[in-house]
């Protein structure tokens, strides 16, 4: 008996800055239809979809950074969705920015949940890698300050049984970092849901756009391929505020191979039906962590951050 989950990419054109949560919540709910229309079971959402990219501004104002976080999930804005998802049987990952109180100490995630069909929160993750830098930096073409307004995240790399099938979550940068990926495929997870907002350009270096869907792509698709794993990646894309972030949303076999792309940075729907076991394969061969790893020589992944090469 083959267990088949159909999967839904849902990736949202710009969001600018004058535009409301609500937008945006509206906007998802009509991807949400239409997922649901074509017999898709589970929606992923991008990094910050209520939201335009505001790392890309410095501010400075602290109410007006928290005003950008959301304080509980679901709120006001977002109960909505969550109604029309539960209404409709699905699940969905939402990317969002949180505002996390506890003991007296406010932290700021960059963080996303897994929601199931019945409308409960049963996974959350808070992104680890966080890119660009802390500081305004007035040579930089652009500015990517998520060093500034978000903590590290301090919940690790879980996985979840949803729809009787093992999940994990991550964001945005976290894809290219081959450590992501081998944490969840430790504890056996089969598909990874990703949002991410990822800008044209680089702030310190000019590169080729084909350069830059490249690696988007194969970094999800190694981490597909080395971990016998699903991948739903999700873009936020377009021309948001006068900064264009590329699309290319999508889903990929564990196999590595792209089985649905988006082909706009529009709001736009790719979804596919997921053997989810179509890696078991690869679990029992080439991947089967407990016949071949050598944790034995693997000490300095962990104990090291920064490379050391060795003496001249």
């Amino acid at each position: 008996m083959t267990r088949h989950i159909k999967v839904a990419a849902a990736q949202l054109g710009p969001i600018q800055k004058a535009e409301g949560r609500q937008s945006a919540v509206s906007r998802m709910i009509e991807l949400l239809k239409e997922a649901d229309a074509g017999g898709a079971k589970l929606v992923v959402f991008p990094e910050l979809a209520l939201t335009t990219f505001f790392p890309r501004y410095l501010i400075e104002d602290p109410d007006e950074i928290d005003s950008w976080f959301e304080r509980e999930m679901p709120s006001a804005v977002t109960q909505p969705l969550f109604d029309q998802a539960k209404q409709r049987g699905i699940g969905f990952y939402l990317g969002y920015a949180e505002l996390d109180n506890k003991n007296g100490e406010t932290k700021h995630y960059n963080s996303s949940i897994i929601v199931a069909p019945d409308g409960n929160i049963v996974g959350k993750y808070r992104k680890v890698h966080l890119p660009g830098h802390k500081d305004y930096e007035p040579d930089y073409k652009y500015q990517h300050l998520e060093k500034r307004y978000f903590d590290v995240g301090n919940l690790g790399f879980p996985v979840w049984r949803v729809f009787g099938r093992v999940m994990g979550m991550c964001i945005c940068n976290d894809r290219r970092w081959a450590e992501t990926y081998r944490v969840m495929g430790l504890q056996g997870v089969e598909m990874v849901l990703l949002g991410y907002n990822t800008p044209w350009g680089n702030a310190t270096h000019d590169e080729p756009m084909h350069l830059k869907m490249f690696h988007n792509h194969l970094s999800m698709q190694a981490g597909a391929y080395q971990n016998a794993t699903w991948v739903v990646g999700t873009a936020k894309a377009g021309y948001e505020d006068g900064n264009g972030m590329i699309g290319g949303s999508c889903i990929i076999a564990p196999t590595g191979e792209i089985v649905a792309q988006a082909l706009t940075e529009e709001d736009e729907l790719v979804s596919y039906d997921c053997d989810m076991d179509l890696g078991k394969y690869l679990k029992q061969t080439t991947y089967d962590f407990e016949r071949h790893r050598r944790i034995e020589h693997y000490g300095i992944i962990a104990s090291q951050t920064g490379a050391t090469p060795p003496p001249e």
